[in-house]
C-alpha cells in the first residue's frame, strides 16, 4: 500500500476511534450521574489502576505498554472532567435581565 492508501486507512480508523471515544464518554456521563446520586468521589485511583492493567493486558503492540498507558491517562483525565460536569450541582439559567435592569430602563 502506498502512503495515500495508508492515510486513507488512518482516516477510517480515526472515524472508528471517534465513535468509540464518544461511546466511552456516554458511559462516563452515566457513571457521573450515578456518582452524583450516591455521593461517590470522581477520582478513583484503584479503578484507574484496573483500567491501565486491562489495556496493558489487551495490548498486542506495536505500542509499548507505557505509551498505551499515557494515552489512557489522557482519556481518563478527559472523562473525569466529563464526570465533574455531570456531578456539578445543576443551576437554573440566569434571566437575561434583572430587576435592576428593568428599573434603569424606566
Amino acid at each position: 500500500m502506498d502512503i495515500e492508501g495508508w492515510r486513507k486507512k488512518i482516516d477510517e480508523l480515526d472515524q472508528k476511534l471517534v465513535e468509540l471515544i464518544s461511546e466511552r464518554a456516554r458511559a462516563a456521563v452515566a457513571i457521573g450521574k450515578l456518582k452524583r446520586d450516591t455521593s461517590m468521589p470522581i477520582y478513583e485511583p484503584d479503578r484507574e489502576r484496573v483500567v491501565f492493567e486491562n489495556v496493558q493486558a489487551a495490548n498486542r503492540g506495536p505500542l509499548a505498554g507505557r505509551d498505551l498507558v499515557r494515552i489512557y491517562e489522557r482519556i481518563i483525565d478527559v472523562m473525569r472532567n466529563v464526570q465533574k460536569e455531570e456531578i456539578a450541582p445543576k443551576t437554573e439559567p440566569a434571566d437575561a435581565g434583572t430587576e435592576l435592569d428593568s428599573e434603569v430602563s424606566d
